[in-house]
Formats: C-alpha cells, structure tokens, sequence
C-alpha cells in the first residue's frame, strides 16, 4: 500500500513537471505580471508602528482606551518637550506656541499643578521641580495618532537643535522615517554579500541571479500581497522579506545543484528538470514544512506582532515554495544558456578532511554541549528584558534628545487613572494616597485643583470637561520611575490596587507603563505556547520526514541547546534583551535552523545503510558541510546587516540573536549532531522504520 501511494505522489510530481515544462513561456510570463502588480501594491500596504494595537482586546489597557476616547476629548501625554534658558513667562509663551500646533493637545506645564502667580519657594518643590529646573521648562503633551512625522517635525522646527524632544509619538515618527531607508540600506548590503557567497557554492556565474529572481518574486508576491491583509506591523515590514529570502534561498539552490546533476547525465535540459524536480520534491517540501509549521506557531500568540509576522512569514514560506518549484523551472528552462555560457571553476577548495576531523573531537562536543545546556537554559529565562521599543542608538537626535531630558528632571511617565463619577470624597482621598507614593511628582485631578468643595456644575465646562466625563473622573499622575523595569511595573500595580481599594473592579489605568505591563504579562503567556507549539510541529514533521522516535529528539536537543546558548548571551553578558525579539527568534531560529540538520541526518541514513556509523558520519560531513555552510552563511548575513543597519532597538536585536543563533546552529550541527548519531547509533536504529543499518560481517 506505501509503495502504491508513493507511486502515486511520485506520478502527480512528474505530471506537474512536464506541465510546468510544456508551457515554460506562459508560466514565466504569468509570475512577471503578478510581481509586477504587487510590486506597486506594496507601496499601499499601510504599515501599523503602535505596539499598543497589537495587544488582545481583553488587555485591562485596552479596554481602557476605548473608554478615554469615547468619554473624553483628551489623551494620555505621550511627547515631552525641554526648553533651554527660559523664565516663567517665556515658558508660558512658549506653552501657548505648543498648543497652537495643530495634532498638538492637552500640553500640561508647571501651571497646571500650582499657582505661578505666588512665589515658586512657597510651592512644593518637588512638584515645581518635576515641571521647571535650572531655567529648563519640561512640558507634556500628546500628539495625534497617524500624525507623528508631521507633527514632531513641527514641533522640531519651532524648539531648533539646542533643546530637546522625547516620548512615545516620537518613538513611533523615528521608526517610520528609518522603517524605508534602513530596508533599502540593509538590501544594498545584503544582496552583494549573497551573491558573493552563491558565487562560491556555484560553477556558473549566472546561478545566483537565478536564485535570488525566484525567491526575489516571491517577496515581492509577499509584500503585495500583504494589502489583502489591511495593514502589517513596523516589526514584519521590517523583518518579513529578509527573513523569507534567507529561509528559502536553500530552495532554489537544491533544485538547480539537482538540476546541474541531472545536466551531467542527461542530454535533454527538459528531462533533467524534470528529473530533477521529482528528486528534490520531498527534501523541499520537508524543509518548507518545518519552517511552515514553526512559523505558523507564532500566529498562536495573543501579543498579535508575533501573529502578525507569522501570518506574513507562513504566507512567504508558500509563495517561495510555489516559486521554486514552478516559477524557477520555467526561467531556466528559458534562459539555461546563459549558465552554460557563464561556467567557472570551483572557487572553493575540497573539504574531504573535515570529517576524520570533527570525529576526533566528538567525546569533547558532547562534553561541553551538555557541561553548557544547563546553564543556557537557565541563563535565557533569567535575562533582563525590556518590553517596549527600547533605547534609541546615542547617535541618533532622538537618543541624545532623551539623554538631555534624564540629566535634567530624570525619569518620566504620565498615568491616566479612570474611576466612576459622583464620590468626591473617595476621590479626594485616593488623590491624597497618591500624592504620598515616592515615585509620584505630581497628581491632576479635580480634587486637589481646583476643589471638592466646588460642585462641577457651577463651573464653566472648559474648567472640568480634562477631569470629568458623564461616567468617568480622570486623574493624572507624573511619575519618575521611567516606562519599564521593575520600578514602573511595581508602581503600576500599586497604583491599581489603591484605585481597586476604593472602586474595587471598575478602575481603568493607562500610559506607556501601563501599555508595557499589559505587553509584558501578556508575551510571558505566549512564551510557554509558542515554543511548546513549535517544538511539537518541528517534531512531527521530523516524526513524518524520518519514520522515527529517537531521530527527532536528537535533532530537536541539538537546534534547541543552540537557541538556549543564544538567548542565554545577554544573561551573561549582563545587557537586557527586547522581549518581542526574544519570543519571535525562539521560534524562527529553531524553524529556521533545524533544515540544517535534516540535511545532515538525511545524508546520514542513507550512507549508513552501505557503511559503519564512523564511516558514514565522516562521509555525511565531508558532503554536506559546504551546503550547510553556505545556508548558514547567508541566514547570519541577513541577521547580522538587520542588527547593524536598523536604529529600531527590536528590528536590531532580532537581527543580532539572528545572525548568532545562525552560527551557533551550524556549530552545534556540524560538531554535536555527527557525536549525538555515534553515540545512539543503535538506539536510532531499533526506533527508525526500515533503517536497514549496515552491519559488519
């Protein structure tokens, strides 16, 4: 019955090649016009850089932004900005300036909190202190959503170079002014850099052209269409298409090395790709379905930036597949006198000796992988992250602009609070219990600004309309404990639990500290699903691939004790790691990664089915270490120019755990995966359908 059905699967493959074959012209000329179309498609994609959108609509933050906006008019400041050498009055001047900035609201100064028109030594001076210090006026304020770039660029103009700007609007304005120069700066490096390294691996210099146009299409198709899906996040316009070439590059390169083999026995071009295509038919398909799979499982995450990018990198693994094995085909069939014409000698010596090698030194790989799994392990979960977009590179303005900010008047987070309208005197009193938290500067509210004793009604409605809402009081606190750590975190829920004291559940909080918590408890959720889900689908593809129990414990222990030693780096290194980038590249890197040792096991089994275990092991690596070299070579490329080319801090450190993770995959496969299949050689062969190990006489 297996025979039949793979007779079967075998018939439909090579039915498909001959069409694909028969109308080569049609089939080029029909993915030329698609490209064509989403490569301008792409340029309507809107592109989404508010985290905040992202997290789940049960996110106490969330549900507390739709009713600030349905109940009132303002916003939670979300820019600062500092003036040099100013007195009262110029900053007051200025103040008006500020507001005067169309997308520019609720600009809160040291007015708002006292009376200026009694001397400053008889306020409270930690309260003036929070607003004006050293002749330095700081003031708050928000600006519209989807209006950042033009707005802050505004604001820049009328403060000039010697004062300064931070916060989250600004955060987002920088990420789209970077956001498009940056990926075309990052492919200017990255595309010579490949085909450098395709050079090396190929005989002809007119193949890596080849590889790069058909997943080049399919990256294309991907970013097009994208505006089916509405809008993308900054992280997957940033990452996607970088990510989907160097995953799928390998590909292309197998079908044109079989196609190459296939060439050196055969005649006919049209019967060696058709050859061809049936024999690298399973290796892609299985490849493609372990990236499938693993990236399908970020789509679980609640933190939907992680969702987002799956989506975007499943529908990309699809794309580059189809494009493989139909567009690629069809191209070279058309145009393989070009690569005929363009035929070099190897430019990479033979690596027959590494084998004898890496046996000599398997008792120590399998020592210090195990001597450094433990430690890995505990290492990555115990490593300071940061939840947010993180800290803008000091040689940037908007680095140097926060770095000004922090010397002067240190830390800075405005909270919003929301409770239910009508108990002044709970109000009062909760105001009076904030106001005592060390971490608060300063508290707006209606009880401590203008009075309780004043019912709202007999005030005009631009007096009360910033505090009351028909449902809702807002109070407004300024903090010092900046937007994240543990400091902002604890405050935060202290903050609520005093609220909740009074109110019990109807309390609403929100602010970037507030929006970074709800992020925070939310990815520590999706961590322990998102990885459990990608081990349990890289592990049943491999199940499937190998007909065996043991073969993909062995490969899974060697990918993830790569992913731990990574993700463990900053532990030791005592630097702090963005969360998002953590969760995604503890997926990506194990889906990614592990193709590498299918290539390997795959070679593996079939040599040690005419050979020993050494031999076979020996000649396995001797094989495949160039293929998988080049493969790593190009995934380590494209994380290391992400991380050196992006100013965004996620972007960044994605790229970096990227291109280490690449490194360390290949290491650990080419030195811990050979000594793990010596050492359960016989293990694999008693829990492997049909491995027919060869046995000495």
């Amino acid at each position: 019955m297996l025979q039949v059905n793979r007779c079967k699967k075998e018939l439909v493959s090579i039915d498909i090649a001959t069409r694909i074959i028969k109308h080569k012209k049609s089939v080029v000329i029909t993915f030329s016009i698609i490209a064509i179309i989403c490569a301008i498609a792409q340029f309507f994609v809107s592109v989404n850089y508010n985290m905040v959108d992202y997290l789940p609509e049960d996110a106490q933050s969330t549900k507390a932004m739709e009713i600030m906006e349905q109940e009132f008019d303002g916003s939670v400041p979300n820019t600062r900005v500092m003036i040099k050498d100013v007195s009262i009055q110029e900053a007051l001047i200025f103040k008006e300036k500020l507001t005067n900035i169309d997308g520019v609201s609720d600009v809160t100064w040291l007015d708002d909190a006292i009376d200026i028109k009694t001397p400053l030594e008889m306020a409270d001076q930690e309260t003036v202190e929070s607003y004006y210090k050293d002749n330095k006026a700081l003031f708050s304020f928000s600006i519209r959503d989807g209006d950042e770039v033009a707005i802050t660029d505004r604001i820049y103009e009328l403060i000039g170079d010697e004062n300064a700007m931070a916060g989250e609007a600004l955060d987002t304005a920088t990420s789209q002014k970077m956001a498009g120069s940056e990926s075309m700066y990052a492919a200017a490096l990255l595309v010579p850099i490949i085909i450098l390294i395709l050079v090396l691996s190929t005989n002809s210099w007119m193949e890596p052209v080849f590889f790069l146009t058909a997943i080049g299409v399919s990256v294309i198709i991907n970013l097009g269409t994208n505006l089916f899906i509405g809008e993308v996040s900054f992280v997957t316009q940033s990452v996607a298409p970088i990510l989907q070439l160097a995953v799928s590059l390998d590909y292309a390169i197998f079908l044109l090395h079989s196609f190459s083999d296939y060439r050196k026995k055969i005649e006919d071009p049209a019967e060696a790709m058709r050859l061809a295509i049936k024999k690298s038919f399973p290796a892609i398909s299985a490849s493609a379905a372990t990236t499938f799979f693993g990236f399908i499982a970020l789509s679980f995450m609640q933190f939907e930036i992680g969702s987002d990018l799956g989506l975007n990198l499943v529908k990309g693994i699809v794309l580059s597949f189809i494009s493989v094995m139909v567009f690629l085909p069809a191209l070279t069939l058309l145009l393989f006198k070009w690569i005929d014409k363009t035929q070099h000698k190897p430019l990479l010596g033979s690596f027959k000796s590494i084998g004898s090698g890496v046996i000599k030194i398997r008792i120590p790989s399998l020592l210090i992988v195990f001597l450094l799994i433990v430690p890995a392990f505990l290492g990555q979960s115990k490593t300071d992250f940061t939840y947010g977009i993180g800290e803008h590179p000091e040689t940037t303005r908007a680095g140097v602009d926060v770095e000004k900010i922090e010397q002067t008047f240190g830390d800075y987070t405005a909270m919003v609070l929301l409770v239910p309208r009508g108990d002044v005197v709970k109000e009062e009193k909760l105001v009076q219990e904030l106001e005592n938290l060390d971490e608060v500067t300063s508290v707006l509210a209606y009880a401590n600004l203008v009075s309780t004793v004043i019912p709202p009604e007999y005030l005009g409605e631009s007096v009360t309309e910033q505090f009351y809402s028909d449902h809702y009081s807002r109070i407004i606190l300024h903090t010092n404990t900046g937007t994240e750590g543990e400091e902002a975190f604890a405050l935060v829920e202290t903050v609520q639990k005093k609220a909740a004291a009074y109110y019990e559940e109807d309390v609403h909080a929100l602010g970037e500290s507030v929006t970074l918590y709800d992020i925070k408890t939310t990815v520590e959720k999706d961590n322990v699903l998102v990885n459990l889900l990608t081990v349990i689908a890289v592990a049943t593809v491999l199940f499937f691939t190998f007909k065996s129990i043991s073969i993909p414990v062995v490969l899974l222990l060697t990918i993830q004790a790569a992913v731990w030693v990574n993700l463990s780096v900053p532990y030791f290194t005592d630097t702090s790691l963005v969360y998002v980038g953590y969760l995604i590249i503890s997926t990506v890197q194990l889906a990614a990664t592990v193709d590498y040792g299918i290539l390997f096991t795959e070679s593996y089994m079939e040599n040690r089915k005419e050979m020993t275990a050494v031999k076979a092991i020996k000649k396995t690596i001797d094989e495949k270490i160039f293929s998988i070299a080049i493969s790593a070579s190009i995934l380590s490329s494209v994380g290391f120019i992400l991380w050196i080319t992006s100013t965004n801090p996620i972007v960044g450190s994605i790229g970096l755990l990227l291109g280490r993770g690449a490194l360390l995959a290949f290491i650990l496969v080419v030195c811990f995966l050979p000594a793990m299949l010596l050492v359960f050689d016989k293990v694999i062969n008693k829990t492997t359908l049909k491995a027919n190990f060869y046995k000495e006489k």
